[in-house]
């Protein structure tokens, strides 16, 4: 993963990104439940901040797609077929 990538680019550290997409569009949210750093409550509450978000949990890290690649899969699968 590290070798794809790439090095911050000074531009976007002053570039506005604009309007947040989750706000407009569905989204999905996958919380890792074993991620160190955030609080329980901090991980949920960010998934839940559009009534767009599906969420699910998983009893994982950071790099979900590596330890639960099949769940990863399948909800790109259903975002896919729900655009």
């Amino acid at each position: 993963m590290a070798m794809a990538q790439w090095p911050l680019v000074a531009s976007a550290l002053g570039t506005p990104s604009g309007v947040a997409a989750w706000k407009t569009i569905p989204s999905w949210y996958l919380i890792a439940k074993k991620r160190p750093r955030d609080s329980p409550g901090g991980r949920a509450d960010h998934g839940q901040e559009s009534q767009r978000t599906h969420t699910q949990e998983i009893a994982g890290s950071h790099v979900a797609m590596m330890s639960h690649p099949e769940v990863v899969t399948a909800m790109i699968v259903e975002a896919a077929l729900r655009r």
